[in-house]
């Protein structure tokens, strides 16, 4: 399987978010787009302790990230229902996005053995290019690697 590259063009996408949209990538042709991907709101019947402390991390960045002329995204394989209940519980101020079929996430993130996305962030640039790609990501810090990358991008 191939996988994005930094340069590749972004496989366009159109999915249902947590408040009914329905988002299409190629609309925010012209902003710089964060897409971060994650396996699962809730893993093992509890609430995973890495996706609310990356959620943290990123909503106290967000006014910043969206100041850089972003739109940021999270995507994973709950439904719209989870997204919903995940985004309202914890007060988030972007949009999740439900990828049930697992084709975004595939393209982009890969799925781990369970068959969830990869955790990983995708910013891509104006021009509809990948920019820049986490792979081994930093809960702790996430909110400012997306801040200093989008700061880089042309």
């Amino acid at each position: 399987m191939i996988f994005m590259q930094e340069g590749d063009l972004a496989p366009d996408f159109e999915l249902q978010a947590n408040d009914g949209s329905l988002v299409k990538l190629s609309y925010h042709k012209g902003k710089n787009v964060v897409l971060c991907f994650y396996p699962k709101n809730h893993l093992f019947a509890c609430p995973s302790k890495k996706v609310f402390k990356m959620a943290q991390t990123i909503v106290s960045a967000y006014q910043e990230i969206t100041s850089l002329n972003a739109v940021l995204f999270a995507l994973s394989v709950d439904t719209v229902e989870d997204q919903k209940k995940f985004v309202e519980e914890y007060k988030i101020p972007y949009l999740h996005l439900s990828d049930p079929k697992k084709e975004a996430c595939k393209a982009y993130a890969g799925l781990n053995l369970a068959g969830l996305a990869k955790r990983s962030t995708f910013i891509i640039n104006r021009e509809g290019k990948i920019a820049k790609i986490f792979k081994d990501i930093d809960v702790e810090s996430h909110g400012k690697e997306i801040i200093e990358a989008l700061k880089s991008v042309k």
